[in-house]
């Protein structure tokens, strides 16, 4: 997968017809707190509260343009990839179908409802809602939306094109879920020319990606986290190259200190963390000896988190898988 710049241009023109660029600040609480200089990228900020908001309008954009007859789209998610084409869906008047596994976050499955997708619960985990979604798209003759694409990765580097020019950085850490994310950075990084590390980071409660990335091949493990956005039992083949290639490792965290970087962000950023949202600065707490007197940036990659798991952490404690 490549990206070159001209298609990054239009897809910073798609989103741009939606909604600005997002808040990006250097905050010395959390570099005190890091020793670093320490930057964060607000995607909490767009219209979903997620940045993968981006790729669902870069894709639907491309869907309506090349491929008008399709009347509708049909994916898995656990949360912000939905909401993503719900709310990028309805703007263009398409159906969106959205599967979600069950026990999935009932505030995210309210979001996508409100952003007017039907929303079916099949599955244990976003694995078995991914094959269902396969299911459904060829029953209802809908178009099946995977949950990594070139498409959604052009969308979600827009935000790598705002931030990767905010500071000189040496680090930039990012939640590692199906991959759009990171593979965005690591594309922006290498188009601009810039030495910036991209690291990213997943829970050691749902390794895959980090066992596929030491291993330079798809390694699935069980996923039970309570970073419902990183829970990937397998890594997409292609986004597992793009890290391979170019991302300088991946970090992984415990539980705990998940919940401790959720609470580091809304001690020092004064702004709400989904699980996933935090786990860039969890990374970032994991590597204080690594980073100490850089300058790194972190992805506040989305804010969409459940009041009762905000309690629980909000109370000392570390919420169940």
């Amino acid at each position: 997968m490549s990206l070159d710049l001209p298609t990054l241009d239009r897809a910073r023109a798609v989103v741009a017809r939606h909604f600005g660029p997002t808040p990006q600040h250097e905050w010395p609480l959390l570099g005190r707190a890091l020793g670093a200089t320490a930057w964060v990228k607000h995607e909490n900020q767009t219209p979903t509260g997620a940045f993968k908001v981006r790729g669902g309008l870069v894709y639907v954009e491309r869907l309506r343009r090349e491929r008008p007859r399709v009347r509708g789209i049909v994916s898995a998610t656990r949360g912000n990839h939905g909401q993503s084409l719900a709310w990028a869906g309805r703007q263009a008047g398409l159906e969106v179908v959205i599967v979600v596994p069950h026990g999935n976050s009932p505030d995210k499955n309210a979001a996508m409802e409100a952003f007017g997708a039907e929303l079916v619960v099949h599955g244990h985990d976003f694995q078995e809602a991914a094959e269902h979604s396969a299911e459904l798209a060829a029953e209802r003759g809908l178009e099946a939306v995977p949950p990594f694409h070139p498409d959604l990765v052009a969308g979600v580097a827009t935000y790598a094109a705002e931030f990767l020019v905010a500071a000189p950085f040496d680090t930039v850490y990012v939640p590692v879920g199906m991959g759009s994310g990171i593979s965005g950075l690591i594309a922006v990084r290498d188009l601009l020319g810039l030495p910036t590390e991209i690291v990213g980071v997943v829970s050691e409660a749902a390794p895959a990606t980090a066992r596929s990335f030491a291993a330079g091949t798809v390694t699935p493990a069980d996923a039970s986290t309570f970073v419902d956005g990183v829970a990937c039992r397998r890594p997409d083949p292609t986004a597992l190259a793009v890290m391979v290639a170019g991302a300088a490792r991946i970090v992984t965290v415990s539980e705990d200190l998940a919940a401790d970087a959720m609470r580091l962000v809304l001690g020092t950023v004064h702004q709400l963390p989904e699980p996933a949202g935090s786990l860039a600065f969890a990374g970032a707490l994991a590597e204080t000896d690594h980073i100490g007197g850089s300058t790194v940036g972190m992805v506040l990659s989305g804010g969409n988190c459940d009041a009762d798991l905000l309690q629980t952490v909000l109370a000392g404690r570390t919420p169940a898988a």
